[in-house]
């Protein structure tokens, strides 16, 4: 016999099955690891689906209305989201998106009683079945509300199927990213109202305590973006020159932390400006790049993309950079550059780069932004005579170049140009089924076909 919680015991039993034998988690195997792991989050995430449904009954049975009747104040609490803490151990907030998430998920009523669908079933349906957790649904339907009226019902109920499709195997950051691309879609006349406010939101607060001095800023994306170009670069180049270094070990090498490295390229590009001379400051790959169709740059509508910043901005925003200067469009094959250089030179230049970057976005595989990643061959230069143009070409940082040449994974490139996608097939001791895993900046764009899913 099945009933609501038949899904909750199937989890449970996936993962005594995964556990097998074993003591305890010392005694698993590198496989049982991974497989105990995955059946992990599909418990939590169908546990969090029944606890968002029961945290929005508390709710509902301790409205204000009950009075003295409240069930959390029956309880002893202020309100029902202190009683659910309470009992998990977590903290309020943790608890009111439990509670959020419940209610825009939960069977409605009409007004004579008839019963009505959820108000994000999608959502509702993707919790059930364990595919997102709590959280990430949470940040969904936190950012459907806030563009609801805007982009209407059928809007709505595309951008909703179409998030839940793109969630399962996105971390809650990279979710938050989707998420701001898919707000300007669905609500693209908004964000000019929504630029003006955060840029109003600017600010820098500089003082001094106990012989340090602290520097807090606080910047709408455009304002950030040269700031973040320019101090990556400082950092990149540094790492660079560490790596390069004959001795690495030596007692005067470069040991500054990342932390120390942007504070170090803020006052050098701070002297720098003052002194209006001297040696040019070393920013490797320290160029704001922002990427916009020509259609919408001149309609004056849609959203256009900074290299290196998750935040859309609008056209208005755009025009404004260009008009300050110091700001690169993205435009490929421009001024007759060759893009596809084939056996004729073995490194990648840099056109390629900035082409290859409106693909991967950045490391292909792990994100990080283009300044800190270097373009490698798929099929290596000298050892599988590959060639030096964009289908061999991909976007990796360091660590994640190792890792794929170390660890046996592979890459397949589908489609051609920028438009193409990046998959990533792990090797079989990390997936048995080789099931290829999406890379690049696809990874965070909406896959507009899923709004043709019904």
């Amino acid at each position: 016999m099945t009933n609501h919680l038949s899904p909750l015991r199937e989890a449970v039993a996936s993962l005594d099955a995964a556990w097998g034998a074993a003591a305890d988690a010392t005694e698993l195997s590198r496989a049982q690891l991974v497989a105990v792991n995955a059946a992990i989050g599909v418990l939590q995430r169908r546990v969090d689906a029944v606890h968002a449904e029961v945290a929005a009954g508390i709710a509902h049975e301790s409205r204000p209305e009950l009075g003295p009747g409240s069930l959390a104040k029956e309880q002893g609490f202020r309100t029902p989201a202190k009683l659910i803490a309470a009992t998990t151990g977590g903290s309020t907030g943790d608890a009111l998106r439990l509670v959020k998430v419940g209610e825009a998920t939960a069977a409605r009523t009409n007004l004579i009683g008839d019963r009505l669908p959820s108000r994000y079933p999608a959502v509702q349906a993707a919790l059930a079945a364990g595919t997102v957790s709590a959280q990430v649904a949470a940040l969904i339907v936190a950012m459907l509300e806030r563009v609801r009226v805007a982009a209407g019902a059928v809007r709505i109920a595309e951008g909703e199927r179409l998030l839940v499709r793109q969630a399962p195997g996105l971390a809650v950051d990279d979710m938050r990213r989707l998420l701001q691309r898919a707000e300007a879609w669905l609500d693209p006349d908004g964000m000019p109202p929504r630029e003006e406010e955060l840029r109003a939101k600017r600010s820098t607060r500089m003082w001094e305590r106990d012989g340090l001095f602290h520097l807090e800023l606080v910047a709408d994306a455009a304002t950030a973006a040269p700031v973040k170009a320019a101090v990556r670069g400082y950092v990149t180049a540094a790492f660079a020159a560490r790596t390069a270094a004959v001795e690495p070990d030596a007692v005067d090498a470069d040991r500054r932390s990342v932390e120390q490295l942007q504070a170090d390229a803020l006052s050098l590009i701070c002297a720098q400006a003052l002194e209006r001379q001297g040696d040019e400051l070393p920013l490797a790959g320290a160029t704001v790049i922002v990427r916009v169709g020509l259609d919408d740059l001149c309609a004056g509508d849609g959203v256009a993309r900074i290299d290196g910043t998750d935040q859309p901005v609008s056209i208005s925003a755009v025009r404004r950079m260009a008009a300050d200067g110091g700001v690169i469009p993205w435009v490929m094959g421009g001024e007759g550059e060759v893009l596809d250089w084939g056996r004729r030179r073995r490194l990648f230049s840099r056109s390629q780069k900035l082409a290859l970057t409106e693909r991967d976005g950045g490391c292909a595989m792990c994100a990080l932004p283009p300044e800190m990643t270097k373009v490698h061959h798929i099929d290596w230069w000298q050892r599988d005579t590959g060639r030096t143009d964009l289908r061999n070409g991909i976007l990796l940082c360091e660590t994640c170049h190792h890792r794929i040449h170390d660890n046996g994974w592979e890459i397949r490139i589908d489609g051609c140009g920028v438009a193409a996608r990046v998959w990533f097939i792990p090797p079989p001791h990390v997936d048995p089924e080789r099931t290829p895993r999406l890379g690049g900046r696809a990874r965070f764009d909406l896959d507009m076909a899923a709004v043709a899913v019904g």
